[in-house]
């Protein structure tokens, strides 16, 4: 009767980690501010879901330059709640031509990132959900905020 009793206990334990797992793939997770640096860019945990990691990075990295351009990071350190790069309201869809160019896979926003701030370990070992169908990994990446503003500048997006 006891050995009947555990074996339903640990499968019960088994199929609730499981399903934790499955749910954790699936939620939004949101940018969080590690820090600013002297140079004016932002380090940041960035978090992104794909197919499979590599597209999961990608996200990430997609969704680092988009916060620091559409929105305040509101989650993790005070320092980054600054005003976004855009202010405009609807701005990412007025202006949604050269933003598709912009974050194609291999577009500019590349030029904007850096992962100087992220150690060989988690480079291994990045935060890691998985869902059913999808992946979602965490990376610490640092967004060259001063950059990122001059090339909007330049391209006529925002206004000095």
């Amino acid at each position: 009767m006891k050995l009947k009793l555990t074996v339903i206990i640990c499968l019960l334990a088994l199929t609730s980690i499981n399903a934790q797992k499955k749910i954790a793939g699936n939620y939004i997770y949101k940018t969080e501010c590690m820090g600013i640096e002297l140079d004016g860019s932002v380090t940041l945990k960035a978090w992104g879901n794909g197919r499979n990691r590599a597209d999961a990075v990608e996200q990430a990295k997609k969704n680092a330059v988009r916060d620091v351009i559409f929105s305040s990071i509101l989650e993790g350190k005070q320092d980054c709640a600054k005003k976004p790069l855009i202010t405009e309201v609807n701005a990412e869809e007025k202006y949604e031509d050269y933003f598709n160019k912009f974050f194609a896979d291999g577009g500019e926003f590349k030029n904007f990132i850096t992962l100087k701030d992220e150690r060989i370990g988690e480079k291994i070992s990045r935060d890691r959900k998985k869902a059913r169908e999808s992946v979602t990994h965490g990376m610490v990446v640092r967004v060259l905020r001063a950059e990122l503003k001059s090339k909007l500048i330049a391209d006529g997006i925002i206004k000095q």
